[in-house]
């Protein structure tokens, strides 16, 4: 694998808890384009750096950012963490709140935006396949181990929403990761599959022809179709079911919007992703594992699943942020710093 480091930058950042309110991180007033309240803003001698890095994996360019803690001495050693975004999300987004955080503690952290994905390459555009984000995974695995000062037997994953549930997977089989911990654990198969809260059930069959008909068509050279994607109102998301659908497009559409982010992907994927959950073969993970969710997201059933069913490992935790939902735990100072406090409780013990 060529590794290529695109620029780098110094960052100043301030190390601990950040404050404020549900305000816009607007990605056009950072000069990273990092759309989180508290980004690194400027290069400053001394204090967390941000790296922008590209590679090639199976053909792919991926893009990726890399954190690195303040005084970084390429000649130490340094525990890392690779850093899984959520469905839909960049690394410019909570993926990249959480790699700062962590650098802020001392880890050195990469996030990648997935192949097909974000500012990755990769076509068609927004192909959503759970074998790819896996991959992506081992990808930035293989990256960083490299990286100068990273020592390779402290290396620990970290999965937000869906990113979480892919990093399950990839821990499955890859012994590097020594703990894996993740955030508002999303389970896209099941998802995919059933429905959000198991809601789609009399539907699979219906939709499974759907997906096999858009593979059809993209097969024959017609027109790529997508799903996921859809131009709401206010009032229309207003009225949406669950709590992460309505906070989702606030986040994603307005609070904390990026160019790069979109919810769409292939409807062609919905074959791969139909047939994929999180929690098979959960039982090969032998590390030590840290779930973390809010205790009102309608989607902490996935967590707790996940949880349950991971019973490989001697040491596990469900840790759970009190009044937090699921995508509260990617933007509000409360929740991510309970939720950053113990990943560095965790990381700190197991790495």
């Amino acid at each position: 694998m060529k590794f290529t480091v695109l620029h780098s930058v110094l960052l100043a950042s301030s190390v601990g808890t950040f404050s404020g309110a549900s305000m816009a991180a607007d990605y056009k007033q950072n000069p990273f384009t990092l759309a989180y309240d508290g980004a690194i803003t400027e290069n400053v001698q001394g204090k967390v750096n941000i790296r922008a890095v590209a590679y090639k994996l199976n053909g792919i360019d991926v893009s990726a950012n890399v954190y690195t803690p303040a005084n970084y001495d390429a000649g130490k050693k340094y525990p890392a963490v690779v850093v899984a975004h959520p469905n839909g999300g960049v690394k410019e987004q909570v993926a990249g709140l959480y790699a700062q955080r962590l650098a802020e503690q001392g880890y050195i952290a990469i996030t990648a935006d997935a192949a097909y994905q974000g500012a990755s390459g990769g076509t068609p555009r927004n192909v959503d396949k759970p074998t790819h984000r896996i991959e992506d995974i081992h990808g930035m695995a293989d990256f960083i181990t490299q990286y100068a000062g990273v020592d390779a037997t402290r290396l620990g994953l970290l999965g937000l929403c869906g990113g979480g549930g892919y990093s399950l997977a990839a821990a499955q089989t890859d012994k590097r990761f020594k703990s894996i911990a993740t955030v508002s654990m999303f389970n896209s198969g099941r998802v995919r599959r059933n429905g959000y809260v198991d809601s789609g059930l009399t539907t699979i069959q219906t939709r499974l022809q759907q997906a096999s008909d858009a593979r059809a068509q993209e097969a024959a050279g017609g027109k790529v179709l997508y799903s996921g994607d859809a131009n709401l109102s206010d009032e229309q998301i207003a009225k949406l079911p669950f709590d992460l659908y309505r906070q989702g497009y606030e986040y994603y559409w307005k609070t904390h919007a990026h160019p790069n982010s979109t919810f769409k992907y292939t409807t062609s994927s919905l074959l791969d992703l139909m047939r994929f959950d999180a929690t098979n073969q959960i039982e090969l993970i032998d590390k030590p594992l840290l779930m973390i969710a809010g205790s009102k997201a309608d989607s902490l059933y996935m967590t707790e699943d996940a949880f349950a069913k991971a019973t490989g490992t001697k040491s596990k935790e469900l840790f759970k942020i009190e009044g937090a939902t699921h995508i509260e735990t990617y933007w509000k100072p409360a929740y991510v710093n309970q939720a950053v406090g113990k990943l560095t409780e965790f990381y700190g013990k197991s790495l």
